[in-house]
């Protein structure tokens, strides 16, 4: 194979995992002061946002005891790597981990993140709260990336846990404007 063969096909692997993850994708986060700091952004205003501010807002609202749970489960993988249909600390996509985190409370879901989507309730974004899902369309085609709600800032920004092929295991905002503009819907199973 010739130079550029090797390096079109290289090129081409790195686009696929760069926008795919039908099952995985984990989000990572600046620690600074045993605290998680993502980087906030504005972004386009959709249906369900703030025509004010032209981001997703929701207010805070207390946490339920399985709320609680769910996250702590699921911030005990922070940091572990991705890995294409990972269900365990040596990796985890982001079903995977969206999948081991509830089957921790009793809750049975799929492995997929499309057919995760299938599950629980359909929420407005704006009613999102902890141990909440929300789902994002990072291929193009349907729905392809999941994650938790983690908390709502006092301002009512959105954080959320997720695995992402680049990063792993991590906290990100629905502030950031990759993931604004990818959102596709809120689901709440607790």
């Amino acid at each position: 194979m010739t130079r550029i063969g090797r390096y079109i096909g290289s090129l081409i692997v790195v686009c696929f995992f760069i926008t795919s993850c039908t099952t995985n994708k984990v989000v990572t986060y600046k620690k600074v002061g045993g605290k998680h700091y993502p980087t906030a952004k504005k972004y386009p205003s959709k249906s369900n946002s703030n025509s004010k501010t032209g981001t997703y807002r929701a207010s805070n609202k207390a946490v339920s005891k399985d709320a609680n749970r769910l996250l702590k489960t699921a911030k005990s993988f922070l940091g572990t790597p991705y890995k294409y249909g990972g269900t365990t600390r040596s990796g985890f996509d982001c079903s995977g981990l969206v999948y081991v985190s509830f089957d921790e409370l009793g809750i049975s879901l799929p492995r997929n993140s499309s057919a995760q989507a299938g599950h629980g309730k359909e929420i407005n974004i704006r009613e999102a709260k902890s141990g909440d899902l929300i789902f994002f369309n990072t291929s193009g085609k349907s729905i392809s990336h999941v994650g938790i709600v983690e908390r709502i800032d006092n301002s009512g920004i959105i954080y959320f846990i997720h695995s992402s092929t680049s990063k792993g295991v991590m906290i990100s905002s629905m502030d950031e404007n990759y993931w604004k503009t990818r959102f596709v819907k809120a689901v709440r199973l607790l």
